[in-house]
C-alpha cells in the first residue's frame, strides 16, 4: 500500500508528460539500489524526487491512492465488501471536487444513477470505459482478498472494477492485478503466477493481456496510450520485470511518461509486494500524505497507511 501510495505522488507532477522527463531532471547517478536521491536532494528538499508540481504538493498522492483508501476503510467498517457503501463514499469524495479524477469515474459518479446500474448504462452509451481508473485504486483491495484464493480474490476484483467500469476489460486487468499481489504476498513470484491468472481471465479478454504481460513485451509496441487499462498493467509488470529493486521499478515506470501517476502507483504496489516496506527510500515514505476532499479535511499520512495496511492484511 505504501508502494503504491509512492508511487502515484511520485509520478503525479510528470503526468502527461514525455518520456524520459523524470531520469532527464533526476539523473540516476548513484550506485544500484541508491537512485538518483543522493544527488537531487538539495534541488528539491528532503523528499528528493518526491518533489511535486502541477497543483500537486511534494508527496500529495492523487485520486489513485485517494480512492484506495477509502476502498479499505469501507472493507474495514462494513466487515468486508458492502458495493453500495463503496459507491456512496466514491460519489462523496467526487463530488467534492478532487483535484483530480477520472473522465470515466467522474460520470459514472455524477450522474446521479443507483450504483448497480450507473457504470452499465455509461458504457453502453459511450462503449469506451476500458481506462485504468478501476485499477489504480486496487492494492487495498489485493491486500484485503489476498487471503482467499486466487479465483476468489479475482472475482472480488471484478465485483469493485463493475462499480465505476462498464467494459470488461478494466474488471480483467483488475482482477489480474489482484492475483499478482495475492502471489506476492504469499511469498511467491507474481511473474510466475502469469499464465494461471491469465487462464482465469475471460476468453474475450484474455489474448489482449496476454500479449502486453509477455515477457518480451516493452510500452514502447503498446498500440494504446497507457492511460488504458491493459498497456497500464503491462507497463508496471514490465517495470517489475526489467528491473531488481523497488526504486529502479518506480524510475522505469515514471521515466515511460503519459499517465505516469497510475502507471507508478499500479508499479508501486506490486514491487512494495515484492519487495517490502524497507525498500521504500525513507525520503519517499516521509513526505507522503493523501487528502481525502469530502471527509472533513483529513489528510493521511505514513502511520496511518501502516495502520490501515495492517488491519487489511488482519481482515
Amino acid at each position: 500500500m505504501v508502494g503504491s501510495a509512492v508511487g502515484d505522488a511520485l509520478g503525479a507532477p510528470f503526468e502527461f508528460g514525455p518520456p524520459g522527463a523524470f531520469s532527464a531532471r533526476f539523473p540516476d547517478d548513484g550506485p544500484p539500489g541508491a537512485g538518483a536521491g543522493a544527488g537531487a536532494g538539495g534541488e528539491t528538499g528532503d523528499g528528493g524526487e518526491m518533489c511535486g508540481g502541477g497543483g500537486w504538493e511534494p508527496g500529495e498522492a492523487t485520486d489513485d491512492t485517494q480512492q484506495a483508501v477509502l476502498l479499505a476503510e469501507s472493507l474495514l467498517e462494513r466487515g468486508g465488501l458492502d458495493l453500495p457503501d463503496i459507491f456512496d463514499r466514491f460519489r462523496r469524495w467526487a463530488a467534492a471536487e478532487p483535484k483530480d479524477i477520472g473522465i470515466q469515474t467522474e460520470c459514472v459518479l455524477g450522474g446521479g444513477l443507483p450504483w448497480d446500474v450507473a457504470a452499465g448504462v455509461h458504457f453502453r452509451s459511450t462503449l469506451r470505459a476500458a481506462g485504468n481508473g478501476s485499477l489504480m485504486r486496487a492494492t487495498t483491495s489485493a491486500v484485503h482478498f489476498a487471503r482467499l484464493d486466487r479465483a476468489g480474490t479475482m472475482a472480488a476484483a471484478r465485483r469493485i472494477a463493475a462499480l465505476t467500469h462498464g467494459d470488461r476489460a478494466a474488471w480483467e486487468g483488475t482482477a489480474l492485478f489482484h492475483a499478482l499481489v495475492r502471489a506476492a504476498l504469499a511469498g511467491g513470484d507474481p511473474l510466475a503466477e502469469l499464465p494461471a491468472a491469465l487462464a482465469e481471465v475471460h476468453p474475450d479478454h484474455r489474448e489482449r493481456y496476454a500479449v502486453v504481460l509477455a515477457p518480451d513485451w516493452q510500452p514502447e509496441r503498446a498500440t494504446e496510450f497507457n492511460g488504458a487499462v491493459w498497456p497500464c498493467l503491462g507497463s508496471a509488470v514490465w517495470a517489475l520485470r526489467s528491473t531488481r529493486s523497488f526504486e529502479r521499478a518506480l524510475r522505469a515506470a515514471v521515466d515511460l511518461g503519459g499517465d505516469t501517476d497510475t502507471v507508478a502507483a499500479v508499479t508501486g504496489g506490486l514491487a512494495g509486494a515484492v519487495y517490502g516496506l524497507d525498500a521504500v527510500p525513507a525520503r519517499w515514505r516521509e513526505p507522503l500524505h493523501v487528502p481525502l476532499p469530502g471527509f472533513a479535511g483529513r489528510v493521511l499520512r505514513l502511520p496511518d497507511l501502516l495502520d490501515l495496511a495492517r488491519r487489511l492484511d488482519l481482515g
